[in-house]
């Protein structure tokens, strides 16, 4: 299924049904009286997140979700039945907003979790409820009202522990499906992975973590180049970034540290916060270097770059350095946890 992460829908609430004008008549029974019931009410409409879906494809389909409106009341004091509730399912860590105001809705990130967005019409009122001891035979009612109407915005992030960051063929996707059951698109051309992926790495018989894999950046991404920053938002929720660098790049006269400090300078221009986010140097590819060539490009990388955080050498290809990786992330989401 195609990968979609944004969709705009209209939900409408129903609307309340309207109060019935009866009068009581029977035979032998003299002015019986008002017995008009009241309208049903409309029913609501609520997002539930489903954990079984994984896109917002379906939306791209389906605009328009409305929920049932209340019936009208009739004589003999009968209430109008009331309208059935909508439930809308989304993928859980899909954030709502109103398109028409701006204002964040819900932000559903718990399987189940259910949050109204529409407020169904209130029924209205048959005669009987005007009866009083100076209008016997009330003639008023009053009609339901309407159901509330919202123009929604959904904005999906996906849920993952961990993010990879890194310029187009850095190895991401190999990275993901050497450490996961992710069977993501891998090529040895740039942009292979369209949108992200998502693979559960396991540490231990009990310890498991999620990880995401995002589109490749490059210098610029910030003004649309290549497939600009659009999917950074699926990093919003993770609680480690490993930027992966290639350490043998197939042009000779690239230089890895420009890399790393261009995709340091595209996160700050989408996001202050995930800037700031932890932030693991993860040099890739050492398989394709000799270890004296390797501890020189390594050396030159962090003394260009500056870098005193932790670091890690791992070859996604062959496996190298993957499961001492893996045990370091698990140890570090414990404790910021």
């Amino acid at each position: 299924m195609k990968f979609v992460d944004e969709a705009t829908i209209r939900v409408l609430a129903g609307n309340g049904g309207h109060g019935a004008l009866s009068f009581r008549r029977e035979k032998y029974v003299e002015r019986g009286g008002p017995d008009g019931g009241d309208g049903g009410h409309g029913g609501s409409v609520y997002l539930v997140a489903e954990p079984s879906m994984n896109t917002l494809a379906d939306f791209r389909v389906a605009r328009k979700f409305k929920a049932g409106s209340g019936q009208p009341g009739a004589g003999r004091n009968k209430t109008g039945r009331s309208g059935d509730d909508l439930e809308v399912r989304i993928p859980c860590g899909t954030v709502v907003h109103d398109v028409d105001t701006g204002e964040l809705i819900c932000d559903l990130t718990e399987p189940g979790q259910r949050q109204k967005v529409a407020e169904g019409g209130r029924g209205g009122l048959g005669n009987t409820r005007f009866k009083s001891s100076v209008n016997r035979a009330p003639r008023k009612t009053t009609n339901g009202t309407p159901g509330e109407a919202r123009h929604l915005k959904l904005e999906l992030k996906v849920l993952a522990d961990v993010g990879l960051l890194g310029m187009p063929n850095a190895g991401k996707s190999t990275l993901i499906s050497a450490m996961s059951e992710a069977k993501p698109r891998i090529a040895d051309y740039p942009f292979t992975t369209l949108h992200p992926n998502l693979g559960v790495v396991r540490v231990g018989a009990l310890q498991s973590f999620v990880m995401a894999d995002i589109p490749g950046l490059i210098e610029g991404a910030s003004e649309g180049a290549g497939l600009g920053i659009q999917f950074l938002k699926h990093l919003q929720r993770t609680g480690l970034l490993l930027h992966l660098v290639d350490i043998a790049p197939i042009d000779p006269d690239a230089n890895p540290a420009n890399d790393v400090k261009a995709i340091l300078r595209e996160l700050h221009n989408f996001s202050a916060e995930l800037a700031a986010k932890p932030r693991w140097l993860v040099i890739n590819k050492i398989d394709l270097l000799a270890n004296d060539e390797l501890k020189a490009a390594r050396d030159n990388l962090l003394s260009e770059l500056a870098w005193d955080g932790p670091v890690f050498e791992v070859s996604a290809a062959t496996g190298a350095g993957i499961e001492a990786l893996g045990q370091a992330v698990m140890r570090e989401l414990e404790d910021l946890t």
